[in-house]
């Protein structure tokens, strides 16, 4: 679309957002001011009759909405009203209204908020309607709707007004109905495994339990510095150390980094913790959420995600990362033991190695990124990772430059992260301390120092695993969904201006 077509849609706008207030002044002057009515007693949804007509038929019934559509034929009208389950039609006409609220009815915009009451009915075409014998004007709509302009289908303004995409858009109501469903189908897995759902604070002294830059805010009164959470790992497992054995928490995490399909700066997630397991035990409830979600919301395990068949229902690919490496490209790591091999491997592969990371095990992830990561389509834990990638897991018995930690792959991307829990504090100040080490060589997403998480570890944490999953991407997975902004209700948007 051109600027002067533009030009002339927001001309042809601001016509119609005048018509409008005179319309409401209208109103106003006839003591109609829609905006004071603040109750209506509505008795079925659009859902409600269509589902029960046979029931319904030929009684009263009152019903709410906005109008979406109006056909005005002389003495009698139709239009149609959408309320959160649906569209449904109605037959308005002069002799059942009187003229003068039949008048007042052909004044109605599309956008308007009316309520109806009258007899469920099915016209010559079969469709079921309400045959309007009162109409009531609940709120005014002063803007038009944008689909008398073509439809709002601008990606950055359906983003940005969600609350009209959600009303010209009906598939875009469905993906966060389907959202809420998941959400529930998780709780009820975990509330039925004996999960303990608890709350922990999103603003801290310290930003920590995951790799990654926080936002940083100011508290006045204390005149301290204080980090919105990055993760929600450190304060769960203090809650294991305090004798509970199984705890988790769906809540908002918030991370300063940069915005694509897949991430923004603040999204969803679940952690949970459950003593006397490990990360095989995690491995199982991972594939036992994707299922259930799925079968819930999808009505099955096998799904399409953006044109790829995917089957959740099977028994996921389980393989090391070193193993996947292996199969990807032919590199062995298992035969490369010093940092001096590795860099000169990554070299000679033309893997570019950041500042700071010429370790075997930070060079077996970038090997993993390179050639293994795009390649994981069907589900598939990657377990068994290098040391230096994850400061928070317990070391592998067999071989200590490892730790027993996973994450979830699904069509190249990363769905979920688990550990057998660090639970030795002696072992766990020292991580913290080459955290601090890399955050002073300007690494901004390493750890920090928690003194009080030594503490807890001291006083005793038990054998633990625990798990994280973004739901926003399982969200999008389940919804077919290519963006995680398809799936935030408000997702963080550039100001205009």
């Amino acid at each position: 679309m051109n600027e002067n077509e533009n030009n002339e849609i927001e001309q042809d706008i601001n016509h119609l957002m005048q018509i409008r207030r005179e319309k409401l002044e209208e109103l106003e002057r006839n003591g109609k001011n829609p905006f004071e009515i603040t109750k209506y007693n509505r008795t079925h949804t659009s859902k409600c009759v269509r589902d029960n007509y046979e029931e319904l038929e030929g009684k009263d019934v009152t019903i709410a909405g906005r109008i979406m559509s109006k056909r005005i034929m002389g003495k009698a009208s139709f239009c149609t009203i959408q309320d959160s389950e649906g569209k449904i039609q109605s037959y308005v006409s002069t002799n059942d209204l009187g003229e003068e609220a039949y008048k007042e009815f052909k004044t109605c915009d599309v956008g308007d908020i009316i309520g109806i009451t009258g007899f469920v009915f099915k016209t010559r075409t079969e469709e079921i309607s309400v045959h309007a014998k009162e109409v009531t004007l609940l709120s005014k709509s002063l803007r038009p709707l944008p689909e008398k302009f073509h439809g709002l289908k601008d990606m950055d303004l359906r983003y940005r007004q969600r609350y009209v995409d959600l009303i010209v858009n009906p598939e875009v109501k469905d993906t966060f109905v389907k959202r809420s469903k998941i959400i529930s189908e998780i709780r009820k897995i975990l509330d039925e495994k004996g999960y303990l759902e608890v709350e922990t604070p999103i603003l801290n002294t310290i930003s920590g339990g995951a790799t990654a830059r926080p936002f940083i805010t100011h508290h006045n009164t204390l005149d301290l510095n204080m980090y919105l959470r990055i993760a929600t790992e450190l304060n769960l497992k203090r809650l294991i150390v305090g004798g509970y054995d199984k705890v988790y928490e769906i809540g908002r995490i918030f991370r300063n980094e940069g915005m694509d399909i897949r991430h923004n700066p603040e999204f969803t997630s679940i952690e949970l913790y459950e003593a006397f397991a490990d990360y095989n035990d995690m491995m199982d409830i991972v594939e036992e959420i994707f299922t259930r979600c799925a079968e819930k919301v999808c009505g099955g395990t096998k799904i399409t995600y953006q044109g790829t068949e995917i089957d959740l229902g099977t028994k996921w690919k389980r393989i090391t990362m070193i193993d996947s490496i292996k199969e990807a490209c032919g590199v062995d790591f298992n035969n490369i033991n010093t940092d001096e091999e590795a860099v000169d491997l990554a070299k000679t592969r033309k893997i570019e190695i950041p500042k700071g990371k010429e370790t075997r095990g930070h060079i077996i992830s970038l090997f993993f990124d390179e050639y293994v990561e795009k390649t994981l389509i069907q589900p598939t834990f990657i377990y068994d990772y290098p040391i230096e990638v994850s400061p928070l897991a317990k070391k592998k018995k067999e071989d200590p430059r490892l730790v027993e930690r996973f994450e979830a792959f699904i069509d190249g991307r990363e769905y979920g992260n688990a550990f057998s829990e660090l639970n030795d504090p002696i072992d766990q100040y020292e991580r913290f301390k080459e955290e601090i080490k890399a955050r002073e060589n300007g690494d901004e997403e390493a750890g920090m120092m928690d003194e009080d998480y030594i503490n807890a570890l001291e006083i005793g944490l038990p054998p633990t695993g625990g798990l994280g999953i973004g739901i926003d991407r399982l969200i999008m997975l389940l919804t077919d969904s290519a963006s995680i902004r398809d799936v935030l209700l408000f997702p963080t948007m550039k100001p205009l201006n």
